[in-house]
C-alpha cells in the first residue's frame, strides 16, 4: 500500500482547528476537504471517518495541552507559582481576537454521553488533566489534600473557559481565581511579574 503524501499530524492540526472553531456537528465532510485540502478519497483512507479524524484531533490537543502544562509546572520555581502562572495564562488568553474555549469541554457540552464515543474521548482527556495535576499537587500537599486542590483547580479551570465569553472579564477573573484558590502565593506571582517587567 503507498505511503500517503501528506504531513498527517498536519492534516490533524488543521482538521483540529475546523472542529475546534465549529464543533462536530456543524463541520462537514465537505469542510473537512476544504480545510485540510486533502480530497475525500484521501481522508477516509487514512483516517476512516469523520468520527475517527475529529478523534485524533481531540488526542493531539490533550497532549499537546498536557506537554504544555508538565512543562509549565516543572519548569517554575515552584508548583504554586506554576499553577499561578496556568492560571493567570488561560485568563489572558480570553483577550485573544481568535480565542476559543477548551476543545474537551466545548465537545463535552455538544456531544452528549448518549451519542457515544467522542463525548467519552472528551471526558477521558479531562480526566488526564486533572491526573497530572492531582500528581504535582500530591508531591506538594500530600495525597488527601492534593486530590482536593486538583478537583479545585479544575474547576477554577472551567469556569475561566466558560466565564471568558464575557468582554473586559479579565480583571474580575484575577479576582476570582485569586478569592477562590487563596492556597496559591497570588502575591508572590504578580511580585515576580513587576520585577520581570
Amino acid at each position: 500500500m503507498a505511503k500517503p503524501k501528506f504531513d498527517r499530524d498536519l492534516i490533524i492540526e488543521k482538521s483540529k482547528d475546523l472542529f475546534w472553531q465549529y464543533g462536530y456537528n456543524s463541520s462537514s465532510m465537505q469542510d473537512v476537504v476544504q480545510a485540510t485540502g486533502l480530497k475525500p478519497g484521501s481522508i477516509y483512507n487514512s483516517f476512516g471517518n469523520k468520527e475517527a479524524l475529529y478523534k485524533e484531533a481531540l488526542e493531539s490537543y490533550t497532549s499537546k495541552s498536557l506537554k504544555q502544562m508538565q512543562q509549565n509546572l516543572e519548569s517554575a520555581s515552584s508548583i504554586g507559582i506554576g499553577l499561578c502562572q496556568f492560571l493567570d495564562d488561560l485568563i489572558r488568553q480570553s483577550e485573544d481576537q481568535n480565542y476559543s474555549a477548551c476543545f474537551l469541554i466545548k465537545t463535552q457540552f455538544e456531544i452528549t454521553e448518549e451519542e457515544g464515543d467522542l463525548h467519552n474521548s472528551a471526558v477521558s482527556g479531562l480526566e488526564r488533566v486533572e491526573e497530572v495535576l492531582r500528581g504535582f499537587l500530591i508531591q506538594e500537599y500530600g495525597e488527601e489534600l492534593g486530590r482536593i486542590r486538583a478537583t479545585s483547580v479544575m474547576l477554577h479551570m472551567h469556569g475561566i473557559r466558560v466565564y471568558s465569553y464575557r468582554k473586559n472579564a479579565v480583571p474580575r477573573m484575577h479576582l476570582g481565581v485569586r478569592e477562590g484558590l487563596p492556597w496559591l502565593p497570588w502575591d508572590d506571582y504578580f511580585a515576580s511579574l513587576d520585577t520581570q517587567a
